[in-house]
């Protein structure tokens, strides 16, 4: 068998499919479906995957967010109205936090203030976030220009502050923020820093950090300049609240603690705040989500693709039986002139093969173009993997090899004379 043969074998083949150019085609569609089904399942599950590791590296495997949020029954009766609502995290659950789980490496508090901030003659809305030092530390924040908040800014409630990348160009375009002052309402900061661009996190797991118009100043300084209450006007209403702590960031010291830990505070916090105006958020735990429904959409699209392999399969072996009946009398004048019956499998089986791969190859394309057009309309993230483009082919290899091997089989195995006689 050299290689001539193999491919005349295969020029024959496809000769042979092209006879019957919309019965092959139509059993290809089962095959393209089938591959392309493989291939669009394993970029959405992938897609699922990454997206919660890269929340987790952006966040933290060891971190834990608190954050202080309106009960429903307080927002609803607060509408159109103008008296003070007090809701949300304290200094104290921040201090039990620390002191009674030894597990916890860090609290940080962070307290936010919305402000307008007028440059130029224009207005911005941002929001100044009142923290401790030790935030660079746990949400990894890196200055490119300058520096961040020292200790000293905070023992002494000095008026600094440390612009986002977003920010600082917006507000000074052309020159370096350093040294500028940035007036938020009737306070005024001096810039000491600039923060490296950073990537927006989605709405879920979101943090201060992720912040695009937004500044960093010492807590004291922030409480000391605004106070612990909010008034924010809207027309025809005024909000007005008290919120200590609008968010929390907890770093525990193990990765094995984090679950434990998290248990731990959403108890305590269970016990103090009985109206459920906090939620906890914890990175590992929607990743560790996020792999097991993956595994489950993995194993439910799997089953439907295998179904429509299995399908496209029955399909092909449909055709290849009945191109066999066909050309009986064909298969009977070649055995005549000298064909073996290796000869006679072997072309029934490159057809058979033909057919699954043109169909496997089709499925890759529409397999890659499948989540890109789900990305493009959903906010659904998929990645196709590399091993997927090369895995779909492979089977439909399978499924050709499958179910033309009995079609092959029972075209070799007949006899001669008999197939001379046939009409």
């Amino acid at each position: 068998m050299n290689l001539f043969w193999i491919l005349r074998t295969i020029r024959l083949g496809m000769k042979n499919l092209l006879l019957h150019k919309l019965r092959s085609v139509l059993n290809m569609l089962g095959i393209l479906f089938g591959v392309g089904s493989v291939i669009a399942m394993l970029a959405i599950g992938e897609g699922a995957k990454w997206e919660a590791q890269e929340m987790v590296k952006r966040l933290g495997p060891t971190t834990i967010i608190l954050y202080s949020q309106k009960p429903v029954e307080v927002d609803e009766s607060t509408t159109s109205t103008s008296r003070m609502v007090e809701y949300g995290l304290t200094f104290l659950d921040m201090d039990r936090i620390a002191e009674t789980l030894p597990a916890v490496k860090v609290v940080v508090p962070v307290r936010k203030v919305s402000k307008e901030i007028w440059m130029r003659g224009v207005k911005y809305e941002a929001n100044l976030f009142g923290t401790i030092p030790r935030y660079a530390n746990v949400t990894n924040a890196q200055a490119v220009e300058g520096r961040w908040l020292a200790s000293l800014d905070f023992e002494h409630s000095r008026p600094v502050c440390v612009l986002t990348y977003e920010m600082a160009r917006q507000l000074f375009p052309i020159r370096s923020a350093l040294g500028e002052t940035v007036q938020f309402g009737d306070a005024v900061f001096t810039v000491v820093g600039v923060l490296e661009r950073r990537r927006g996190g989605s709405s879920k797991g979101k943090s201060s950090a992720d912040e695009p118009m937004g500044a960093y100043t010492p807590l004291s300084a922030l409480r000391e300049r605004f106070g612990d209450i909010n008034i924010r006007q809207t027309p025809g209403s005024t909000d007005i609240s008290r919120v200590e702590v609008h968010e929390a960031q907890i770093k525990a010291r193990e990765i094995d603690d984090v679950i434990a830990v998290a248990r731990n505070i959403r108890t305590m916090l269970e016990k103090t705040h009985e109206q459920g105006d906090y939620s906890v958020f914890v990175p590992l735990e929607e990743l560790r989500l996020a792999e097991a429904t993956a595994r489950i959409w993995t194993i439910v699209l799997a089953c439907v693709a295998g179904i429509s392999l299995l399908v496209g399969g029955i399909g092909v072996m449909n055709v290849m039986l009945a191109t066999v009946t066909e050309r009986t009398r064909e298969v009977g004048i070649r055995r005549a002139l000298g064909a073996t019956q290796q000869h006679i499998l072997s072309q029934f089986l490159v057809e058979s093969l033909v057919l699954t791969l043109a169909g496997g190859i089709l499925g890759v394309a529409f397999g890659y173009l499948l989540p890109e057009v789900v990305k493009f309309f959903t906010d659904v993230k998929a990645r196709t993997p590399l091993y997927a483009l090369f895995l779909a082919p492979g089977i439909s290899l399978l499924v050709g090899l499958l179910s033309g091997l009995y079609p092959a089989w029972k075209a070799a195995g007949m006899d001669p004379v008999e197939a001379l006689r046939h009409e």
